[in-house]
């Protein structure tokens, strides 16, 4: 990213190319700063305008400026003589600019966009015209690489004014709603920005200006961008790492701490409150111990990784929702082991081909297998006891294909029939009726009673004698 006031004497703009358009004429300039560049064009009216400006404030000299000419000014001949002129004109105005850089003319010049100081002085005066209004209504700001890294890169400088500015454009507007800011999003690309040689995703930031932030949502910016969390370890509710190529958990969490060695990590680098991560669409192989960093997480999404096993997560005792959808998971044993009182799992569109290892799950509420390759109905006796399961997921499994399946998922869970939610819909009466068969049928076959005739037989042995 541009930074002009460091690098005042390695800068300059050219006029190098002029281009008709629907028979109108452009002038291409490209300003350098330091080692990045930017195009930006422009009409003759448009340098005009300009000069009347520079002319009136800023003590350019009247003369300065090719005049206009009204006939014949679209020969190919005449273009050239104008550039020529414009590039001359041009490159006279920076030099004489240079030290104070007024803002018409850094506009003029696309350094708004790309530059350090005069991005963070429009960025200023846009929070000091309506940050209060964006605070109260916003559900989330979206600030840009380039604008954390100018905010962080500001911060380093001891930077003087171009000119002497209104109050509104003075930084500490920025740094005041930064610091108040409760949902930040941050969205990265690997495409060259606008016509610059800048690729957000090259630039570093920190997020320290945030002192408030509950929620924070990231996509698409490498881990490798962020040098600092700051106090987020205090204040962060609730976390998002989207299609960011992360392989491990602790490239967030533990993002600014040198030796990530588990044995040397202590209670200041935990994150307190933090009790929602979402790390879905990311290259992540395994959960690693970093986990264990996030005492108090409740919902954790890994959706769209890499994982083929679960380790044990039963450190984290408020952890209620796993969403594990779109990953490789094939054999899910014990996990009564590896996790606690879990209310929610999704498992949609894995290799899952058995339900044995979610049968002393005994707080789980809904299971979403969806997506998987369950051929064997009688795998539903696995979880047909687990007492809070409510919803149940089989869709899009081989099972799901089999004659009367509906019924015979339904029928496993006895008394419970009734409150099971079997792929989003209750069992209607007619499947009902038809489970009670099958399951006098099952029950009469093993030796036993009905379940729905039990409560009955006191009544039915009276009437009999």
């Amino acid at each position: 990213m541009s930074s002009f006031v460091n690098h005042r004497d390695d800068s300059k703009v050219s006029v190098d190319d002029a281009l008709t358009k629907e028979n109108v004429t452009y002038y291409k300039i490209t300003v350098k700063v330091g080692s990045v560049y930017w195009n930006v064009s422009h009409r003759y009216s448009d340098f005009v305008d300009l000069h009347d400006k520079l002319v009136s404030d800023h003590g350019v000299a009247k003369e300065l400026l090719p005049p206009k000419k009204v006939i014949r000014n679209k020969t190919p001949k005449f273009v050239e003589q104008r550039r020529e002129a414009l590039n001359e004109y041009l490159k006279n105005v920076f030099n004489y600019l240079r030290l104070t850089m007024p803002t018409e003319f850094a506009h003029f010049l696309d350094f708004h966009l790309y530059d350090i100081f005069f991005l963070l002085q429009d960025l200023a005066k846009t929070l000091f015209l309506e940050g209060d209004k964006l605070l109260e209504n916003e559900k989330a700001h979206k600030f840009s690489p380039m604008e954390l890294h100018a905010i962080s890169e500001r911060l380093k400088m001891a930077c003087p004014t171009t000119e002497k500015q209104d109050q509104m454009y003075d930084f500490s507007h920025v740094l005041d709603y930064c610091s108040q800011l409760r949902s930040l999003s941050i969205e990265g690309s690997y495409e060259k920005l606008g016509t610059s040689n800048i690729v957000p995703n090259d630039l570093q930031f920190d997020l320290i200006p945030f002192k408030s932030l509950v929620d924070l949502k990231i996509i698409g910016v490498p881990m490798a961008c962020i040098q600092s969390v700051g106090t987020l370890r205090d204040t962060l509710v609730s976390l998002s790492v989207l299609i960011a190529t992360v392989v491990s958990l602790n490239e967030f969490l533990l993002v600014d701490i040198l030796h990530k060695d588990p044995s040397s990590i202590a209670d200041t680098v935990k994150w307190k409150k933090l009790s929602t991560i979402n790390f879905a669409s990311n290259n992540i192989q395994n959960v690693d111990w970093a986990i264990k960093l996030v005492p108090k997480l409740q919902q954790l999404s890994l959706s769209s990784n890499r994982l083929r096993e679960l380790c044990d997560i039963s450190c984290l005792h408020e952890l209620r929702v796993l969403n594990l959808a779109m990953n490789s998971f094939s054999a899910c044993e014990n996990w009564h082991a590896k996790i606690g009182n879990i209310v929610k799992i999704d498992l949609s569109q894995n290799q899952v081909s058995t339900l044995r290892g979610f049968s002393r799950l005994y707080s789980l509420e809904s299971l979403d297998l969806s997506c998987n390759v369950i051929s064997d109905v009688e795998e539903v006796q696995h979880i047909c006891k687990l007492p809070c399961l409510e919803y149940l997921w089989l869709t899009a499994n081989p099972v799901a294909s089999t004659i009367d399946y509906r019924v015979k998922v339904i029928e496993q869970f006895n008394n419970r029939m009734t409150e099971l939610c079997l792929d989003n819909e209750k069992a209607s009466e007619k499947e009902l009726d038809t489970a009670r068969v099958l399951q006098a049928l099952r029950v009469v076959k093993e030796g036993k009673t009905p379940s729905f005739l039990q409560n009955n037989n006191s009544s039915l042995s009276f009437n009999r004698s």
